[in-house]
């Protein structure tokens, strides 16, 4: 079993690797060009997903407040279909609002900030696909500030790819994400 197991990790660290070090734009996703229906009944992650997070997600940690001057753009996304996205990034836009992250929209004149880019991978072994994601944080010159990295495991029904990805996957890593942004940025000066 341990032999099985080997080729899948290293796919995942390969994943990690390549994922860390992209820098296309080529076949992204626009955030703000998936419609963004906020799901008010703040729906349960499905028991079927199980988190294999790296990056905090304790949403109940106690942090400080967040600078009020920070606003966050979030760049195209790399590497999800539209329809793995779009769950991701409603979830990403309801929870910044929670936590007092102030994203700016595609068509905003002001300023922004911060820069967050996502690249994404979806593995699929067996019963079980694990979504790989990068998220670098970039300041407006294009320095990187930060890294959340992590993956989420799904149970799937037979289907691989992206097409195996549940909403609530995308939804949890949306979750922990903003948590740990949120955590990092109430350390931010400014």
């Amino acid at each position: 079993m341990t032999s099985r197991r080997l080729p899948f990790a290293a796919l995942a660290l390969l994943a990690v690797v390549s994922l860390s070090a992209c820098t296309s734009t080529q076949d992204v996703l626009e955030p703000s060009a998936i419609a963004a229906q906020q799901q008010a009944d703040g729906s349960a992650i499905a028991s079927t997903v199980t988190s294999s997070v790296t990056a905090s997600s304790d949403a109940t940690a106690p942090t400080r407040p967040i600078a009020q001057n920070i606003r966050m753009q979030i760049a195209p996304i790399v590497g999800p279909s539209v329809e793995a996205a779009a769950p991701l990034t409603e979830r990403l836009a309801l929870k910044a609002r929670e936590r007092g992250i102030r994203l700016a929209g595609s068509t905003d004149t002001a300023p922004t900030t911060h820069v967050l880019k996502g690249y994404f991978s979806a593995l699929t072994e067996g019963k079980e696909t694990t979504v790989v994601y990068v998220w670098d944080v970039y300041d407006p010159d294009g320095n990187r500030l930060h890294r959340i990295n992590g993956q989420q495991k799904a149970a799937t029904s037979g289907t691989e790819g992206w097409g195996a990805v549940p909403p609530a996957a995308m939804q949890a890593i949306a979750d922990s994400t903003v948590s740990e942004l949120a955590s990092w940025l109430s350390g931010q000066t400014g």
